[in-house]
């Protein structure tokens, strides 16, 4: 009975019509679902088609870079310096490689594995995707890849490919011109232009290799290729070559910087020869030197120490970045200055007595001469051909420390000379005002006298040495030194040769005071009493030239110098100017032999091997005095 009652209390319409009203928003809903859906396949399809078709298309293909090769360089005679070979290395692609401990200890049976390659390496694997190969040891030698390749097919994802290494075949010989490459550091990246560069893994780091980075490195080529989902690489579509680095022709003559180097011996120090004439570097030498090519690819910690903290510092140029006292080499300018300022004439006398003494000097300290019993009366030509330092302290007190520095300043002294490589160096020229800038004090005669003689607060490099020995043999006209002689692009063969700069040049000096200094010169080495007498013995043409000794300490007031009683260290430093022939000259050098002693002894002779090796092909080695 119960059971009839609830069946009667049911309502067939009002059922059917809720049915209806919950289909009808259903299918309301779901059109309304469709109609968004359709909204947003036009949007895609139709209104964002070249959008996302762009961005289908750069999934699909990919745009690699390709790397130039780096230009050549060679020396003014056709002598290879710096240049590109092939060479070995290993690499893993880690996905096909089923067990990397096994494969890896295969590895070291065959070929040396550093820890430090070991470390690398398998930092890079955790970064990599797996399907990217990863390099495990470079410059492999050709011993290592025939056992590697007799070996590969034990050594599943293991490839020996090879690139192109910058390699330098004189070695140590040039490492101060032409420098060396290295890996792009993340220092090197900060500067960069990283689109050029996207492909390249080394850079010029010193020397001209740096200096020309962008005339050397070319131009980045690319290759459009076509890749699936992984990214690996299907097909290549499109390539176009890099451009390669232009090749460098420099002024440098390796056989004049072979002699020049080989003249240092043991000893420190530094060479500069240049054409007097157009500037042209012919030789720049930094003794010690290195080997470049160990810098290519990285020193190993242990081995970069050992270079950069050898007590010789082989890495250290010389040529450019040593400042010493120019000693006796500036009394050629000193006596010029004098003449043309007219505070003496050049066969007037003074009386060296073998000491000098300021008036009124209340310390009455004695400036004393090289040579103690004094050189007796002497003219301004014999001072500069026995250096005679008592003719010198006088003439430079009556000049004044600021006569002088104008006077050098106009020679180049305490300025770079702009030669095409980093680094350079100024040295200093003081003056009264220098003094008071850097050590808030005055000035005082006395240090007149000491700097008028190159010593004291004066400090020059070598490649300003021979720049104002240049300029005295050309009336004042001075040219900026030049490594580089031309550039030749290897496509189209176009020599492009690089033309003599010229620089300020030293004017309105009587013609007749040059030839003053320039025959005192030549009395340095050809005269009786010359200070570089002992190199004239079988010279087969006119030389003149300049000796100079600068003192590393201060020796009190009436102490002697003995050297045999001084460590190595303490000994003078060798200096010699000169140039040849002495008509019409063609090259100019500057020489300084660290702790080597007497300027004319020890200086003057590698100077003279030079210009025999320029003038005469060979060496001629001085006969010996009968």
């Amino acid at each position: 009975m119960a059971h009839l009652d609830s069946l009667s209390l049911r309502d067939p319409l009002k059922e059917s019509l809720l049915f209806n009203k919950r289909l009808m928003f259903m299918i309301g809903f779901i059109s309304l679902l469709t109609l968004i859906l359709l909204g947003r396949l036009f949007q895609l399809q139709v209104l964002n088609n070249a959008h996302y078709s762009t961005l289908s298309e750069k999934n699909r293909v990919n745009i690699l870079p390709i790397a130039p090769t780096r230009g050549l360089i060679y020396d003014r005679n056709g002598v290879l310096i710096a240049h590109n070979i092939p060479s070995f290395y290993i690499n893993i692609i880690p996905e096909r490689v089923e067990n990397m401990d096994e494969t890896l200890a295969l590895l070291k049976q065959l070929i040396t594995l550093t820890p430090r390659e070991l470390k690398r390496f398998k930092r890079q694997l955790r970064r990599k995707r797996k399907f990217v190969s990863i390099p495990l040891r470079y410059r492999l030698n050709e011993a290592e890849v025939a056992r590697v390749s007799v070996n590969q097919y034990r050594l599943p994802g293991v490839q020996i490919k090879s690139e192109l290494l910058r390699h330098y075949p004189v070695g140590e010989l040039m490492a101060h011109v032409a420098g060396y490459v290295g890996r792009i550091s993340e220092k090197d990246l900060r500067v960069l232009n990283t689109r050029e560069y996207s492909a390249s893994s080394h850079i010029g780091k010193v020397g001209i290799e740096k200096f020309y980075e962008n005339i050397l490195h070319g131009s980045i080529g690319h290759q459009r290729v076509e890749t699936n989902a992984q990214g690996r690489i299907i097909k290549v579509l499109e390539r176009t070559l890099p451009t390669p680095g232009k090749t460098l022709y420099l002024n440098v003559d390796s056989n004049l910087q072979s002699v020049a180097y080989k003249a240092f011996g043991d000893n420190n120090g530094a060479l500069m020869a240049i054409d007097p004439v157009t500037g042209a570097v012919l030789a720049m030498v930094s003794a010690p030197s290195y080997d470049p090519n160990v810098f290519v690819h990285g020193l190993e910690a242990d081995d970069y120490q050992k270079i950069t903290k050898s007590p010789r510092r082989p890495l250290f140029n010389r040529a450019l970045q040593g400042q010493y006292p120019p000693g006796s080499t500036l009394k050629p300018l000193l006596g010029l200055a004098g003449l043309e300022l007219d505070e003496v004439y050049a066969h007037n006398p003074i009386d060296c007595k073998g000491w000098y003494m300021l008036e009124d000097d209340v310390d009455e300290r004695r400036y004393r001469d090289w040579k103690r019993s004094g050189h007796g009366a002497t003219n301004l030509i014999d001072a500069i051909a026995e250096s005679c330092d008592i003719y010198f302290y006088d003439l430079s007190y009556n000049l004044g420390i600021d006569r002088i520095h104008q006077y050098l300043s106009a020679f180049g002294m305490g300025k770079m000379t702009g030669i095409d490589m980093e680094g350079e160096l100024t040295g200093i020229v003081p003056n009264k005002e220098w003094k008071r800038i850097h050590y808030n004090e005055m000035w005082f005669p006395g240090e007149t006298l000491i700097n008028g003689i190159g010593q004291g607060f004066m400090l020059a490099t070598p490649v300003q040495l021979v720049s104002f020995t240049a300029a005295l043999t050309q009336g004042g006209k001075r040219y900026k030194p030049a490594i580089l002689k031309a550039m030749q692009d290897p496509k189209s063969k176009v020599l492009e040769t690089i033309e003599p700069v010229a620089l300020e040049a030293v004017h309105q000096i009587r013609m007749n005071n040059w030839e003053v200094i320039l025959r005192s010169m030549h009395k340095v080495v050809h005269g009786f009493k010359g200070s570089a007498r002992g190199i004239s013995q079988g010279i087969k043409y006119k030389m003149a030239g300049k000796t100079g000794t600068s003192q590393v300490f201060g020796i009190k007031q009436g102490e002697r110098y003995r050297q045999d009683k001084l460590s190595k260290k303490l000994h003078d430093h060798a200096l010699f100017v000169g140039f040849a022939p002495y008509k019409n000259p063609r090259i100019a050098v500057s020489a300084i032999v660290e702790n080597g002693g007497g300027g004319g002894s020890v200086a003057a002779p590698i100077v003279r091997k030079v210009i025999d090796q320029y003038l005469l092909g060979k060496v001629d080695e001085p006969q010996p005095t009968e």
